[in-house]
């Protein structure tokens, strides 16, 4: 099927890659892909294409990579080429899913209907860099993707529609993009067949109530703080993967990486950060409040391994202790 709506499309991760190959497939022409600069990225640090970027060139797609869309920002000369090409790039609707650059109000005015956001939490909730981490480390109970009409604010424009999905007990950032990414695809698919057949889409102002802001993830938060209690470090470490992970440090000053751990009732009261218990079903170390068991450990320079395995090449014994952070 192949439908005459025209789409800019605006993004740079996988989730939106997910997004452009589902209205490609729809039929929908697409006649100009924006997405971020190649990055350095690997052991080699050898620039690398985002993922919308390789789809783009992998389905014939006119691909643009502005270092800013802002004119007085501090690449003006590559913004100015940038609008001038939105303006002479004939098109209905821009379509964004986790660009990365500021839209000014002069690229919001430029396509006829508007710019439409894939945005991956349930509005006002998790406006921001990082929705699905922070859904995770919060407990929220379910999630979802909410579509957007943009305005200038941070994720402020009024709702077009939502689908939503529980989170799970064992969802990581990793499981639960994956299902976002493919809920957000149907949904935009969907809305541009509607705004197609009908002209306009309905959109509803954000409640003024229930908005927070999903901070972007930083390495500095991946120390796990003992003091905590397990229940809230068991979230972390799943809000985590795959970046950055939860980290450990023993007190002879060796990190490990923590992909996997489960709550425990302990009888035991120790001090926050000690091993209580070591065996092939994990580490057992007392927090805060309760304790959790470490199923999935690395090594620095190794691979992640579950506990029977990280223990044969890295024994750790009851007693030993992890160093607590300074305080958070």
């Amino acid at each position: 099927m192949t439908h005459s709506l025209r789409v800019i499309f605006a993004g740079t991760p996988e989730f939106a890659a997910e997004a452009l190959a589902a209205i490609h497939a729809a039929g929908f022409p697409v006649p100009l892909v924006l997405t971020q600069p190649d990055r350095p990225a690997g052991r080699g640090m050898k620039l690398q294409a985002s993922p919308v970027k390789r789809f783009a060139q992998e389905h014939g797609l006119t691909v643009a990579q502005p270092p800013s869309l802002r004119r007085n920002g501090k690449y003006p000369v590559e913004a100015a080429a940038a609008m001038e090409q939105l303006h002479t790039t004939p098109h209905d609707v821009m379509v964004v899913a986790a660009y990365g650059l500021l839209l000014p109000q002069e690229v919001l005015d430029i396509p006829p209907h508007g710019c439409i956001n894939i945005h991956a939490s349930l509005l006002p909730r998790w406006r921001g860099a990082a929705p699905i981490h922070r859904a995770i480390e919060a407990g929220d109970a379910e999630t979802g993707i909410t579509l957007m009409q943009m305005d200038v604010g941070l994720d402020t424009g009024a709702m077009i529609s939502e689908a939503r999905t529980p989170i799970r007990p064992d969802d990581t950032t990793a499981t639960l993009h994956d299902r976002l990414a493919q809920a957000g695809a149907k949904l935009i698919v969907d809305a541009l067949i509607e705004l197609e057949r009908t002209g306009s889409l309905a959109a509803t102002p954000q409640p003024a109530e229930g908005a927070t802001y999903a901070e972007k993830i930083g390495k500095h938060e991946a120390a796990l703080d003992w003091r905590r209690p397990a229940v809230e470090l068991a979230r972390r470490i799943r809000a985590f993967d795959p970046f950055p992970g939860g980290v450990v440090t023993l007190d002879d000053g060796t990190a490990l990486k923590i992909w996997g751990a489960e709550v425990v009732d302990t009888p035991r009261e120790a001090a926050p950060g000690t091993i209580l218990d070591v065996s092939a079903e994990g580490v057992v170390v007392a927090s805060g409040e309760g304790a959790l068991r470490l199923v999935q450990l690395q090594k620095p320079g190794g691979k992640r391994l579950p506990a029977r395995e990280f223990l044969a090449g890295a024994p750790l014994s009851a007693g030993q202790r992890f160093k607590l952070p300074e305080a958070s």
